[in-house]
């Protein structure tokens, strides 16, 4: 699938990007630090090309939400840089996801095509440890 209408998001070392990370997730229309929604990521190799992925919000900053790539790659698993966070509703198929922590995603609020869950306070809270301990979050 080709995306010749826009650009994906801008991709950021996660130390760059460290702040402080609050789990607020509402189902309110707006994404919010602990909902998994979906937008355009382009691929790392073809800039021109990419496709629609969950994202894991952590943080926004006005507009521009901070999110972090999910996977169903089972090739990811114990992988530097990846989170083993078992299956969730974002997946259709109720596959096994891996998070991508090395590189956050900054999504312009326009940029989500749709709300996919929420993830639960405890593995939130273990992405949040993760994020505080190996990458400068607060």
């Amino acid at each position: 699938m080709e995306n010749t209408h826009r650009r994906g998001p801008r991709q950021v070392p996660t130390e760059e990007r460290g702040r402080h990370i609050v789990y607020a997730p509402d189902i309110d229309g707006d994404a919010d630090p602990g909902e998994i929604v979906w937008t355009w990521v382009e691929f790392e190799d073809d800039e021109t090309k990419g496709k629609d992925r969950p994202v894991l919000v952590v943080g926004r900053e006005g507009r521009t939400l901070l999110g972090l790539m999910l996977s169903s790659q089972d090739e990811r698993n114990g992988q530097r840089h990846w989170l083993a966070l078992g299956p969730g509703e974002w997946d259709r198929d109720n596959r096994p996801s891996w998070l991508r922590l090395d590189r956050i995603l900054e999504v312009d609020e326009d940029g989500i095509r749709r709300e996919g869950a929420i993830l639960d306070p405890v593995r939130f809270t273990r992405v949040a440890m993760i994020l505080q301990r190996n990458y400068n979050w607060k």
